[in-house]
């Protein structure tokens, strides 16, 4: 949270909104107005709704604090930084706990999560009124819970609950939650709780919709409409701008896996350097998963984010074993 908060502050505070319009669509919703919002954000609530509580004290004391910001949107602004600042904190804890359970030392962990929130995109995520950190930490929850088994219950419990309400795009995680999930909770406990956040999902549909009068197709065709954003995606990561994309997802630290990956090659006659051994279906159908995402947003820098927790166990354990890697 303290290393989130200093960097995401100069996007807080310097920011030009006018450039971003899904940033005004979620300070408009967490003001209470969705007549003005896209269809495509209009149902995503929670982080919006839990700025505006946030907001209300805030406001009282904003303008005696900060008198050069007159704005009525100053403490809207404030309240979506540290909401998601807090839930990005959050998503990078369920990170190292992942990390450590596939055997990492806890200061590499610790290192590698705070590398990967140096990403322009988790300071993005932290500093701007949006709501992918909430995203991010339904992604987090259900890596953690994965690694975890059951003790892990209660974070799959809450991935299954949240992510309905986080972003649509959760229909294409919840395949892959439900399977390698079924270890760590039941497949009918499983349904109970993706059933309670489903049913929240449809009670702010109906209040949204019948608040602005929007016809609940709408929101179908819309999502339809993400498919046309694949060729775009492609054209795009094939081009040398697309492909400096991808690389500055995580920065130049993500340089540091597949060195590591080529140093314990040269360990292959001795099992126990296989620093990578951790990686197996689930590892390599999250990133599929994620690559679906960022063929359907065409915004590929922001959507490969979401493969922060695989990344995240990666380069912990390359910290940890960097002296053996090193000298082999």
């Amino acid at each position: 949270m303290a290393a989130l908060a200093n960097l995401a502050y100069p996007m807080y505070a310097h920011f030009d909104f006018s450039h971003s319009p899904d940033t005004r669509s979620y300070l408009r919703m967490a003001a209470g107005r969705f007549d003005s919002v896209r269809v495509t954000h209009r149902y995503r609530v929670l982080v919006p709704a839990a700025a505006a509580v946030v907001a209300a004290p805030i406001a009282q004391v904003y303008g005696h604090i900060w008198p050069q910001r007159p704005d009525g949107r100053w403490p809207l602004r404030f309240a979506f930084y540290l909401v998601n600042c807090l839930l990005l904190a959050a998503a990078g804890a369920c990170w190292f706990n992942a990390a450590r359970l596939v055997g990492s030392s806890s200061l590499a962990a610790a290192l590698a999560m705070v590398a990967l929130l140096t990403s322009r995109w988790a300071v993005y995520a932290a500093g701007l009124p949006l709501i992918d950190s909430l995203y991010l930490l339904v992604f987090g929850l259900g890596y953690y819970a994965i690694r975890r088994g059951p003790q892990g219950v209660w974070a799959l419990a809450l991935a299954l609950l949240l992510g309905p309400l986080a972003k649509e795009s959760f229909i294409f995680l919840l395949p892959w939650l439900l399977w390698f999930g079924r270890k760590t909770m039941a497949w009918p406990r499983q349904v109970l709780a993706l059933a309670g956040g489903s049913a929240a999902l449809l009670l702010v549909h109906t209040l949204v919709d019948s608040r602005i009068g929007a016809a609940s197709a709408q929101a179908i065709s819309n999502a339809l409409e993400h498919f046309e954003n694949i060729n775009y995606s492609l054209q795009r990561a094939a081009s040398l701008k697309g492909l400096g994309e991808l690389l500055s997802i995580f920065g130049f630290f993500v340089l540091i896996i597949p060195a590591a990956y080529w140093l314990e090659k040269r360990h292959a006659s001795d099992s126990s350097a296989r620093v990578y051994g951790f990686v197996g279906w689930a590892e390599v159908s999250l990133l599929g998963v994620v690559a679906v995402h960022m063929l359907l947003s065409g915004d590929l820098g922001r959507m490969g984010y979401l493969a922060a927790p695989v990344a995240c166990a990666a380069l912990a354990l390359a910290f940890t074993h960097w002296r053996r890697l090193l000298n082999a």
